[in-house]
């Protein structure tokens, strides 16, 4: 039987906690009217005991044994919990940390915005060597240069002490990971509000301010409470983020697509072709690509002209068609080392491209191999030019000029048209009404046209006086006329003339 007894033999001056918020390593120093820790000297003193009998001797004589070792311990009240870790994306250790930093900056607003460090107490008062922190930071600086050097066999970590006054409900800081300039990695930001202390409960909640996800489960948020006592012996984390210590920093862009097209402009009843190239910005596999493709209004896919090439290598793709929204699907996976996918096809412009506007867009996502993240990319944006060709854009004008009797401003029945009414139209066309009074044009420029009735032409009748609608006494007409669309513009007149003894 082994006993443990653990009796402490001086009075406490302080004592230190550390919180393990996920991938930011912060500890919570108490401080019990010193400003700075003292050392505090533990005894565990371990006893056994048993017995041993020998070959031969008398049955159930055995000898009893009893040792006792006493262990003293050096500040053995502070609570040394997992450190920080930078990893890369797939969870794996930079070869080289020079020029990696974190630090923990005040939040400004409910975004990603940073102000200023947070002011962190120092562990290095004068005359104190060595310094009272805990390893790698063991000054307590903020920001903090993260070195080559290991700490129980890992790299790239870092850590941060928080004094009590730091930890008042709803306190936000943001973690801020820098890497070097010469490293095509993205800056990464962790938004941490602080709830009520209950105790030695403390709920918190992590947020990704940095478009990624803080868990290989791909959540951005987590609320979650930690025990802030004897860390030494329940170890603290983020909860079921499983992030094992550890903070990914990945590539500013993994993924990007570009869009390309055969011709700058096109006619209906032209085939045109598009090419997309997405390139593997990563260090690791792409699994599943997928690029969904929007075609302007007009353009339709030609059915089995899509092809995909990895590197010049053909692969095979699926197309699936949603309207004019067009998924291909690679049955292929992107290596890493910038290796280039194409996929090329076509499409036919039909006449009602000239309604659109011939832009295209297009997007790409996929999964990456090593930590299974979503990484996207695009639009990538491409316009074609559509001109009209053999089909025109222009627009058709109708009309018709009667006696109104009832002065409302239409034709109703018992209200004839007249013939051979002139009207004029802003760049000069002469129109002639029929013997029902209508007239048609065709090919009319579409935009804001006038049109005019030339009273001359109708002897005996002037304008008729409209009741309803003060516009419409006027000898002008003006018609907004859309590409291929159709106007309409009336004339209501009536007799300007009396008959002998006053009747019309």
């Amino acid at each position: 039987m082994i006993m443990r007894s653990l009796k402490r033999i001086v009075k406490r001056y302080s004592f230190f906690f550390c919180l393990w918020l996920g991938s930011l390593a912060l500890c919570l120093c108490l401080m019990n009217g010193n400003a700075y820790g003292q050392a505090r000297t533990f005894e565990i003193r371990n006893r056994a005991s048993g017995s041993y009998g020998t070959p031969g001797a008398t049955p159930g004589a055995v000898t009893p044994v009893q040792a006792s070792s006493p262990l003293n311990i050096i500040n053995g009240d502070r609570l040394i919990d997992p450190l920080g870790q930078i990893v890369d994306c797939g969870g794996n250790e930079f070869a080289d940390y020079t020029g990696f930093s974190v630090g923990v900056y005040a939040a400004i607003g409910n975004g990603g915005e940073i102000g200023a460090p947070i002011a962190l107490s120092p562990t290095n008062p004068p005359n104190t060597n060595p310094p009272l922190g805990f390893a790698p930071n063991i000054f307590n600086v903020n920001p903090y240069s993260i070195s080559n050097t290991a700490i129980n066999g890992r790299r790239g970590v870092y850590n941060f002490l928080l004094n009590i006054s730091q930890l008042t409900p709803g306190a936000t800081y943001i973690l801020v990971v820098n890497p070097p300039a010469n490293l095509a990695l993205g800056q990464r930001r962790i938004r941490i509000v602080l709830g009520t202390l209950n105790g030695i409960i403390l709920p918190y909640t992590a947020t990704a301010v940095d478009g990624r996800p803080i868990g290989v489960d791909g959540a951005f948020s987590v609320t979650e409470s930690v025990t802030v006592n004897n860390a030494a012996l329940n170890i603290l984390s983020l909860v079921a983020l499983q992030l094992n210590s550890f903070l990914s920093v990945c590539e500013v862009r993994e993924i990007q697509i570009i869009k390309t097209g055969d011709r700058a402009a096109a006619e209906p009843g032209d085939i045109a072709s598009y090419r997309l190239t997405i390139k593997n910005l990563t260090s690791t596999t792409l699994i599943n690509p997928v690029i969904t493709d929007s075609l302007p209004v007009g353009l339709r896919y030609i059915q089995n002209s899509a092809r995909a090439a990895i590197n010049g290598n053909s692969v095979p793709v699926t197309v699936q068609e949603n309207g004019n929204n067009l998924s291909f699907a690679l049955q292929a996976q992107i290596p890493s080392g910038n290796a280039n996918t194409l996929i090329a096809y076509a499409v036919t412009v039909s006449p009602d491209a000239v309604r659109g506007t011939g832009r295209n867009s297009a997007s790409v996502s996929a999964v990456r191999a090593d930590n299974n993240y979503t990484v996207r990319d695009g639009p990538a944006i491409f316009t074609m030019r559509i001109r009209p060709g053999i089909v025109s854009d222009c627009a058709t004008l109708i009309g018709r000029v009667f006696v109104d009797k009832n002065f409302d401003g239409e034709q109703q029945n018992g209200e004839p048209g007249i013939p051979n009414a002139v009207v004029f139209m802003d760049d000069g066309n002469r129109i002639v009404t029929d013997a029902n009074g209508l007239y048609s044009i065709a090919n009319v420029i579409p935009g804001a046209r006038t049109l005019v009735l030339d009273l001359s032409s109708l002897p005996g009748y002037t304008l008729a006086p409209n009741l309803y609608f003060i516009e419409r006494n006027s000898q002008s007409r003006l018609v907004r006329l859309s590409p291929g669309g159709l106007g309409r513009a009336n004339f209501a007149v009536t007799p300007a003339f009396k008959g002998v003894g006053g009747q019309q």
